[in-house]
């Protein structure tokens, strides 16, 4: 409970592609919770994962990324909230480094008082406009949390992309299952131990393990010096899509009204302009053009 993390952040973690689909199979336990006075994660990514010809995409650099990111969040982000009925000003959008499969990514992280049906509502609002496989959605000390969750946190003002990036490649050589995914905020560096739908750790370790692991890196790892700060319990789960065989997001769409709800025509057309900054982007750096 010291760590501030647990004041104002839950934490991010991408799923591999056919991790979770949550849209139709979210736990009818989670429904109507509340959840009052507890703040809930909304992890993702802007660039999209799918729907685009974007083949130099992959070689961005983290960067043009986070430029990125930082005009959607502009441009984009408010819409989707405004879609879902949501007062933007009542919840934190931040630029964060986040990493997925050894590699760190700029990510994206919405945060605010949302009971849980909202919150997998507007994460599959997110989603579906930027074609993401999966959107997390997480709250930390949450008293049904079944997550375990580690928080590594660096001295003041030394944690960035490319301290987070050695740390995370450190962590998976001295533990295998420790190089899923992170996220970052300020000077901590936060792991979870996400669970699949049979309660199977992804990392294929035990929290133990999982902390264990961690707590080595962290001993081991040189300057700028880390210590585990923190360790529990969290609620984490995905909602998502699977665009190899939904192609038009019709697992978020289902999750969302259908296709002729209100909400998903609003998103229609946001989608439109989501597209447009694309298109503009994919143009000036070079993303669209063919390898």
């Amino acid at each position: 409970m010291q760590s501030r993390f647990f004041a104002k952040r839950a934490s991010s973690l991408r799923t591999t592609l056919r991790a979770v689909i949550l849209a139709a199979a979210i736990p009818l336990a989670f429904q109507n919770v509340a959840a009052a006075g507890q703040k809930v994660l909304l992890s993702y990514e802007a660039t999209p994962s799918a729907g685009f010809h974007l083949p130099r995409l992959a070689q961005a650099s983290y960067d043009d990324r986070v430029a990125f990111s930082a005009e959607v969040l502009k441009e984009i982000v408010p819409k989707i909230i405004s879609a879902n009925g949501i007062d933007p000003a009542t919840l934190e959008t931040e630029v964060t480094p986040g990493g997925y499969l050894l590699k760190t990514n700029a990510s994206l992280q919405t945060e605010g008082e949302l009971d849980d049906v909202t919150a997998d509502r507007l994460a599959g609002s997110l989603g579906y406009i930027f074609r993401q496989y999966s959107v997390l959605v997480s709250r930390l000390d949450d008293t049904r949390g079944k997550t375990g969750f580690v928080v590594v946190r660096f001295p003041k003002d030394s944690l960035n992309a490319a301290v987070a990036q050695k740390f995370f490649e450190t962590a998976d050589a001295t533990t295998k299952g420790l190089g899923g995914g992170y996220t970052a905020f300020g000077d901590e560096q936060i792991f979870l131990n996400v669970t699949n739908s049979d309660g199977k750790p992804y990392s294929g370790l035990d929290d133990a393990a999982f902390l264990d692991g961690l707590k080595r890196t962290a001993a081991s790892f040189g300057a700028p010096k880390p210590e585990v700060s923190a360790s529990g319990k969290a609620v984490a789960r995905f909602v998502g899509n699977d665009w190899e065989k939904s192609k038009q997001g019709e697992d978020y769409i289902s999750l969302l009204g259908g296709a002729d709800s209100g909400l998903v025509k609003k998103l229609e057309e946001i989608s439109a302009d989501y597209a447009a900054l694309v298109a503009k982007t994919a143009e000036s750096k070079g993303w669209s053009r063919d390898e």
